[in-house]
């Protein structure tokens, strides 16, 4: 039981992880022709608890979304359980350049997966955090909304049914990443010190 508990506490290699992820895609079109996504679960909520304010909430959330807003709870329950009972207190291995990148941007603490010069309470509770948090997420659900779902649901379903909005939307994904990483983070990393 012990050799069970360590292997699922350690991160799980590509060649795992990846088949498992797209074996999604075909199992929910096997069980009844589902897309693989989170973004429209924010949709599905505000459908559930708006039911007749606006005409976009006015749909049966219950046929469409119940079992995508059960995926969502897991989620956040799995997320609990790595957070509480599986988080690694390893230093997370790096390379050597991108360590010295961080440095140069201010961030030093590298136990655990997050650098907690970002992710604590203590910085998360500040005004601009606070903004940066609102104003991000507000793009985010603009974004999944303009682009007809977020990263997985195209990048997962839409690559995997040949959806060609699903790989212009893959590939503006992929051009805004390396866009944040090279430009926007650093930007925002000196702005918040």
């Amino acid at each position: 039981m012990m050799r069970v508990v360590a292997w699922i506490s350690q991160p799980w290699p590509w060649y795992v992880a990846g088949p498992l992820i797209g074996l999604m895609v075909p199992a929910l079109l096997l069980v009844g022709n589902q897309s693989f996504g989170i973004s429209s679960n924010l949709r599905h909520m505000c459908a559930a608890v708006l039911p007749s304010k606006w005409e976009y909430f006015r749909y049966d959330w219950r046929g469409v979304g119940s079992w995508n807003l059960a995926f969502a709870v897991g989620i956040v329950v799995g997320g609990a359980i790595a957070g509480h009972f599986l988080m690694a207190t390893d230093v997370v291995a790096i390379a050597p350049t991108t360590r010295t990148a961080l440095v140069g941007l201010g961030l030093h603490d590298f136990h655990g997966l997050v650098p907690q010069e970002l992710f604590s309470w203590s910085v998360l509770a500040t005004p601009r955090a606070l903004v940066a948090m609102v104003g991000g997420g507000l793009l985010i659900g603009f974004g999944t909304a303009y682009a007809g779902g977020c990263t997985s649901g195209h990048a997962i379903s839409g690559l995997a049914n040949l959806q060609l909005s699903s790989l212009i939307a893959v590939l503006g994904f992929f051009a805004g990443g390396l866009a944040s990483t090279y430009w926007i983070v650093p930007w925002l990393l000196g702005a918040l010190r």
